[in-house]
């Protein structure tokens, strides 16, 4: 990942679940959680959705909003937000033009196979828009209390 903290994250607006279009620019003046995955409905992210999810109420409370990315087109987002009750909104990036000023489309491996995909990465943002944290190829368990603290902890 290019980014560091401290930079200004990448600005965007792309479709969204339920017909929503999503803008960074629109969210600010809250915090901002901003985390990319690889694909809805497969294990890892699933439970990662519902880990964010679950917190929802208290990010909110913390004044940070949620928002999950991935190359999926909004239909199968919008299939995932219904089959797990989601309620904060997932952004398609279909070009992964996004995923890419992010720094987040990357060449992975799998049994010797090389291929292009999502690492699974959280930025927490503060009102302003610049990156105040960020969790490179992030483990699932544990992870969206984690974020939550510093979304708790960041002003």
């Amino acid at each position: 990942m290019s980014l560091t903290v401290g930079d200004p994250a990448p600005d965007f607006t792309l479709p969204g679940s339920s017909g929503q279009s999503i803008a960074l620019a629109a969210m600010r003046g809250h915090k901002i959680v901003l985390y990319f995955y690889p694909k809805d409905d497969t294990s890892g992210c699933t439970l990662e959705a519902q880990g964010f999810n679950a917190l929802l109420a208290d990010f909110e409370a913390a004044d940070a909003r949620v928002v999950g990315l991935s190359p999926d087109p909004v239909k199968s987002h919008d299939t995932f937000c219904g089959k797990y009750g989601l309620r904060f909104p997932l952004a398609s990036d279909e070009s992964k033009e996004t995923l890419r000023a992010y720094g987040v489309w990357v060449e992975k491996s799998m049994y010797g196979r090389k291929y292009m995909g999502v690492e699974r990465t959280t930025l927490l943002l503060d009102r302003e828009g610049r990156i105040a944290r960020i969790w490179p190829k992030v483990k699932v368990p544990g992870h969206a209390e984690e974020v939550l603290a510093a979304a708790r902890d960041l002003a």
